[in-house]
């Protein structure tokens, strides 16, 4: 698979890079293995530190709130009853992790299917190189206006750490800068379109092999 090189000014280059088919084309996708990848990294989100205080943990409680016979109303022992306003909270959530794993191959094969679904939309671009001095965010927009993509969720893959293009894109909507071989299924598949610069594109290949 052949895809053109475009420039910063969003016109082609002339040059061409070429996707190996068994990254970007796979005849069949493994649509259950990008499944089981995004609900990974979903919960791997979470921080797990929700807690609710049960009756023995809420505050007051100790003294009897009335006598036990002669009001007519069912026996009480404590006023942080779970029945009670105030009161304690039955099997209330606890603080645990939700941390999961997914095996090497599993997670490499589900980008692969990822990077090969939106190949199929079309929806991967190739960018020459470039950087900045200095963190400009009005001059990354002015790129992506020239690529047409100002209105569309994009991921923007660079082969290395490139801190002023991070800087640069932070305050951009719909924009998510990431080191190629760090991409994960759930970012490939929730950004409309995938941008690539040219260096990015060997980067990823290798993570991939």
């Amino acid at each position: 698979m052949e895809l053109k090189v475009y420039n910063i000014e969003g016109k082609e280059t002339g040059e061409s890079v070429n996707l190996p088919d068994e990254i970007f084309n796979l005849s069949e996708p493994n649509t259950h293995l990008v499944y089981q990848a995004v609900r990974v990294y979903l919960s791997n989100q979470r921080q797990g530190t929700h807690k609710t205080k049960e009756r023995a943990e809420v505050r007051g409680g100790g003294k009897k709130p009335f006598r036990q016979k002669g009001t007519g109303g069912a026996r009480r022992g404590t006023n942080r009853s779970p029945l009670m306003p105030g009161g304690g909270t039955i099997f209330g959530p606890k603080p645990h992790t939700y941390k999961l794993k997914l095996p090497k191959k599993a997670a490499r094969l589900a980008r692969k299917s990822a990077l090969s679904l939106k190949a199929k939309e079309n929806q991967i671009m190739v960018v020459q190189d470039f950087n900045f001095e200095q963190p400009k965010t009005k001059d990354l927009a002015s790129i992506l206006k020239n690529l047409n993509l100002e209105d569309k969720k994009t991921l923007l893959l660079v082969a290395d750490k490139k801190e002023n293009i991070y800087k640069s894109g932070r305050n951009i909507p719909n924009l998510n800068v990431q080191i190629s071989d760090k991409a994960a299924t759930y970012e490939i598949l929730n950004n409309k379109m995938i941008v690539m610069q040219k260096s990015a594109v060997e980067n990823l290949c290798k993570s991939l092999t």
